[in-house]
């Protein structure tokens, strides 16, 4: 493949090769910014997926980056089952009172419909415009929870873990649920026009679980839904750690793995060579209050340490960039990728 004047598509799959592309691939993981780039709130945006699809083809062409990313708001699966969902204007959507209140509200628990799901409709929606307007130039990304994940929406952090422990027969009962779901989810968006597939799975990171709890609960479940989604999937931990269990989220069968910057980005990518690419890590939270100077240094550091041999891609490291993340600074992350990304790396 001419490695000159590469599609961001063919960039991105030649990374995805353990090659190096032209420059190091970058997503910028944008949810809430595309309000600001049409004047809306972040209520009106998501109202639509009309207002989704403008958005991120306005913040693709303003920032150069290598990605689309129709993901709307993850209380958008909750909201599918029957939940509340809380919008913020300064800030993502929250889930709202849990639909599972007791134990024996899994019992009658049942899978939505996902083609009839209005809320999903307005994926659909957003990632068939994108299509339309991009073709094969640029991934377009969908954003699934993982069955694992997805009960601490559904039912609260701390009632999740008393279910894991005290009533296994009624966790493997959600988690079938829940994989019915994510994987006509999933495949549904991949339906519709979308590249691959984000399965968000950050309580299988050691920073919530532990390697032993993981090898039995989410690496099995991971291995189960993933094989079923008809797509190429990334595994991201959502600022979570897993260094640890870098070797057993590549047998899952995912290609790409989003990590934490509370990890040693370098020793992070030795740990994947030739099994799986990384993403990451820059701080999205420190991001808000960088300086250009600071975007530049902090992205030509990750660069240095992540970047030889192809098998990485930047971005943040949570799978969201914050609301309050400055203009200024995205341009700056832009051009220091564009000025120190290139193959063979300088910095």
């Amino acid at each position: 493949m001419i490695k000159n004047n590469m599609t961001s598509l063919q960039r991105v799959l030649t990374t995805l090769g353990h090659n190096e592309p032209d420059r190091v691939p970058f997503f910028l993981l944008f949810t809430m910014h595309g309000a600001k780039e049409l004047g809306l709130s972040i209520k009106e945006y998501f109202a639509k997926g009309e207002n989704v699809a403008e958005g991120q083809l306005r913040l693709r062409a303003k920032y150069r980056h290598d990605s689309i990313y129709n993901f709307f708001y993850a209380p958008i699966e909750i909201e599918a089952f029957g939940g509340e969902v809380i919008y913020n204007d300064e800030g993502p959507a929250n889930s709202g009172i849990p639909i599972i209140k007791t134990f024996d509200d899994i019992k009658n628990l049942e899978v939505p419909d996902v083609k009839s799901t209005h809320c999903l409709a307005k994926v659909f929606k957003s990632s068939q415009i994108v299509k339309e307007k991009i073709g094969d130039e640029v991934p377009i990304i969908g954003v699934v929870m993982s069955p694992f994940s997805l009960p601490v929406m559904q039912m609260g952090f701390d009632k999740y873990l008393d279910l894991m422990y005290e009533r296994p027969d009624l966790f493997n009962h959600l988690m079938k649920i829940n994989e019915e779901f994510c994987v006509n989810w999933a495949n549904a968006q991949l339906e519709a026009g979308t590249t691959a597939i984000c399965y968000f799975d950050p309580f299988s990171s050691t920073t919530v679980t532990t390697k032993e709890m993981y090898l039995k609960t989410g690496f099995e479940i991971a291995k189960r839904t993933i094989a079923k989604i008809k797509g190429p999937t990334a595994t991201h931990m959502a600022s979570g750690r897993c260094l640890s269990i870098i070797e057993d989220i590549a047998d899952t069968g995912t290609a790409i793995v989003g990590v934490s910057v509370n990890e040693n980005i370098q020793e992070l990518k030795n740990s994947c060579k030739n099994k799986i690419t990384v993403m990451g890590n820059l701080n999205g939270i420190e991001m808000r209050r960088w300086t250009p100077n600071e975007a530049e240094e902090n992205v030509k550091r990750v660069i240095s340490q992540a970047g030889a041999g192809g098998g990485f891609i930047l971005s943040d490291n949570h799978g969201e960039i914050p609301f309050q993340v400055p203009d200024e600074v995205l341009m700056a992350i832009s051009e220091a990728v564009h000025k120190w990304g290139n193959y063979p790396l300088v910095c």
